[in-house]
C-alpha cells in the first residue's frame, strides 16, 4: 500500500490532471472569476467550487431545468445561414449558479457593477445599463461604435427592448440572463420569439422558425462575443447574450 501511495503521488505530480477544453475556454474568457480546475470542479477566485460534470443523462427538459456546467456546451454554436434553420438550442442551456458566481448572486450585487453607456450615439443615442464584469461595458461600447457605421441596421438596433432586468424567464422558474447585465434585446418590433408565435410555453411544441434580423447584423454581434437567440430552435431573434466561450 505504501508503495502504491508513493507511485500515485509521483503520477499526480508528474502527470497533472488535464483541464477539459471547455473549462480552458471558461478560464480564458472569465479570468477574474475562474482561477482553476481540480477533481471535476471549477475553482473560483473566492476559493469556492462548482461541479463541472455531474455525469447524468438528461432529456431536453432536464438539460434546460437542471444543467451542470458541462451541459452548457452540449450543443455546438455554429453561425446560422438562410439555408440551415436551427435544430438545437446552443447557449440556451445555462447553469444559474455559475452565472451568479460570474456576475453577482443578487440583484443588488449585480447592480453594483452596472454602468450607463450611450448605445449607438449617432443612429440611436439610447442610454442602457451593462455590467463592468470582465470589461463587458467596454466591449459593448466597441460593438455600439461599429454598429453606428451601419445606418442600414438602424431600424433593428433602435428602441432597445432590454438590457439589465433581474427577473424570471416568462413561464418558467429560471432566472433570465438579463438579470446579469450582459444581454441585449434589440428592437422588439423587428423580432420574433417562439412563445409569442406559438402562443404557448410548451418546450415540446411544434415550431415554425421565423426571423426578420439580417444575418450580417448578427455577425457583428458575434464578432464581439455575443451569441444570438435566433440561432435556437426555440428562437428569440431580438436576444443577444455575451457568451464568448461558445464562439471560441
Amino acid at each position: 500500500m505504501k508503495r502504491f501511495l508513493i507511485l500515485l503521488f509521483i503520477f499526480q505530480n508528474v502527470f497533472p490532471q488535464e483541464i477539459p477544453l471547455n473549462v480552458q475556454k471558461l478560464m480564458k474568457v472569465y479570468p477574474n472569476q475562474i482561477v482553476g480546475y481540480k477533481e471535476n470542479k471549477i475553482i473560483f477566485s473566492d476559493k469556492s467550487t462548482l461541479i463541472y460534470d455531474d455525469f447524468k443523462n438528461k432529456n431536453n427538459q432536464e438539460l434546460i431545468d437542471n444543467p451542470d456546467i458541462e451541459d452548457q456546451f452540449r450543443f455546438v454554436y455554429s453561425k446560422i445561414n438562410k439555408n440551415s434553420m436551427p435544430k438545437k438550442d446552443p447557449g440556451r442551456i445555462r447553469n444559474e449558479v455559475f452565472f451568479k458566481k460570474i456576475y453577482g448572486n443578487s440583484k443588488s450585487e449585480v447592480e453594483s457593477k452596472l454602468v450607463d453607456i450611450i448605445w449607438c450615439p449617432k443612429l440611436v443615442h439610447q442610454k442602457i445599463k451593462v455590467t463592468t464584469v470582465n470589461d463587458i461595458d467596454k466591449i459593448v461600447t466597441k460593438l455600439s461604435t461599429e454598429l453606428d457605421q451601419h445606418p442600414e441596421f438602424q431600424k433593428y438596433i433602435q428602441n432597445i427592448g432590454g438590457t439589465f432586468n433581474w427577473r424570471k424567464i416568462s413561464g418558467t422558474n429560471r432566472l433570465s440572463m438579463h438579470s446579469f447585465g450582459m444581454t441585449l434585446d434589440i428592437n422588439i418590433k423587428k423580432s420574433n420569439y417562439w412563445q409569442w408565435d406559438c402562443k404557448c410555453t410548451n418546450e415540446n411544441a411544434t415550431l415554425s422558425y421565423r426571423n426578420q434580423i439580417p444575418l450580417k447584423l448578427v455577425a457583428i454581434f458575434e464578432k464581439y462575443g455575443f451569441i444570438w437567440g435566433g440561432n435556437w430552435k426555440h428562437y428569440d431573434t431580438m436576444h443577444f447574450e455575451f457568451r464568448p466561450e461558445l464562439l471560441n
